[in-house]
């Protein structure tokens, strides 16, 4: 490798893609192909970068798997980065084997790592831990150590396991700025950030305040019963009943819980679970008919009790209700979610994490867009879909269950 490769592979290391473009910016050879990618990509220009990086692999000759597989791990990168999830992952499990095969255990690492930053984007916490624990960060050097430990505290955030996120978010702090790039060092207090904005919400006796993400931890270790609307669930102690595939009796705990220790009139009843607008005996009828469905649901965990107005929850062992609610809540609120980390987002990679039909997707955008909340750029399979951060808070999916669709 000559003098000028050697030199802009060290600047791309260093994060100044400008510096690494003057010397290779004109050179048409396999490795000054690769290295141009790699500099456009972190420019932004992920199409050009795409482009240069599958030149420089067919460029390469076949006895040059490891350049080759390189060039699959900088392009799953930029597949990553720019949202293109339906991306091949088998050509990055391939490329990790080759790197891995050849004693090349740096890129073999970052290949592992980019492998567990797509699991999570998808809400597959179970591989993406697996994989992660098959990953040595001892020998990595610092920005790859950085790397690691991020998306340590990824899974633990997503696990509400705030103390080893704060520990992992130090450690990367340290080694980004060991590394000294300054995106490194931006990504690192960008994923700090989260652990001290609000993650969801806590409503109980007429009342409501944000929670941060350690106090949701805080909350789920706690004896209350607590109507927990990310995951549909009631849950008291170690006892959890699931009403995800229930949604009106969901509904109507979530009712009785924010009214709790009083009641809930049945207009009001009606009108959470049904949609009503006006209680009629075929609605007080049906109302009838769920209580009682929620009540045997509930039976270890609360009584549900008519009064002259209505309904009232009471919990059987807790001496608190309380509920946990999303910091905002609307029809949409997965799609602005996953939209809220600011990048730019095709329907096909919001559908597969959100387990869901590219069309519900598109349904889902047309009024956010028509409201201002979300805009696109591009056309045909180009268009992206991205909307800037909300001010103050956090991501919904630093809770770690996936949400329902709705």
């Amino acid at each position: 490798m000559d003098s000028l490769i050697t030199a802009a592979a060290l600047a791309l290391a260093a994060g100044d893609p400008l510096g690494a473009l003057d010397r290779v910016a004109l050179r048409e050879d396999a490795p000054a192909l690769a290295l141009r990618g790699i500099a456009m990509a972190q420019l932004g220009d992920f199409d050009r970068a795409k482009l240069l990086l599958r030149r420089a692999a067919r460029a390469f000759s076949p006895k040059e798997a490891v350049a080759r597989a390189r060039c699959v791990v900088a392009e799953a990168e930029i597949a990553l980065v720019s949202r293109d999830l339906g991306w091949p992952a088998k050509a990055l499990d391939a490329a990790r084997t080759t790197l891995e095969k050849h004693g090349d255990r740096l890129n073999a690492a970052h290949a592992g790592h980019l492998k567990v930053r797509r699991l999570l984007l998808i809400g597959r916490l179970d591989e993406a831990e697996h994989v992660l624990a098959g990953l040595d960060p001892t020998p990595l050097p610092p920005a790859a150590r950085a790397a690691h430990e991020l998306a340590v505290a990824g899974i633990a955030m997503r696990r509400l396991r705030t103390r080893p996120a704060r520990a992992a978010l130090e450690w990367a702090r340290n080694a980004a700025r060991q590394a000294g790039i300054p995106g490194l060092v931006a990504e690192v207090a960008t994923a700090s950030l989260a652990l001290e904005t609000p993650a969801a919400r806590l409503i109980t006796q007429g009342t409501e305040r944000p929670l941060l993400l350690e106090e949701v931890e805080a909350l789920q270790a706690s004896p209350a019963l607590v109507v927990d609307a990310f995951r549909y669930a009631v849950r008291a102690g170690d006892r959890t009943v699931s009403l995800a595939s229930r949604p009106v009796l969901f509904a109507l705990a979530r009712a009785l819980a924010e009214a709790w220790p009083g009641d809930v009139s049945r207009e009001e009843l009606v009108a959470r679970a049904f949609g009503g607008k006006h209680a009629d005996e075929s609605h007080r009828a049906r109302l009838r008919v769920e209580i009682g469905r929620l009540r045997t649901e509930l039976a270890a965990l609360a009584d549900i009790s008519a009064t002259k107005r209505g309904f009232t929850l009471a919990p059987r062992l807790a001496r608190a209700v309380m509920v946990l609610a999303r910091p905002i809540e609307e029809r949409h609120a997965a799609v602005l979610a996953l939209l809220a980390d600011g990048e730019a987002w095709s329907t096909s990679a919001l559908a597969l994490a959100l387990a869901t039909g590219q069309r519900s997707v598109q349904r889902a955008l047309e009024p956010l867009a028509e409201a201002g909340k979300v805009q696109s750029f591009g056309h045909g399979r180009a268009r992206r879909w991205m909307t800037p951060p909300v001010a103050g808070f956090t991501t919904t999916l630093l809770l770690p269950a996936p949400l329902p669709n709705g």
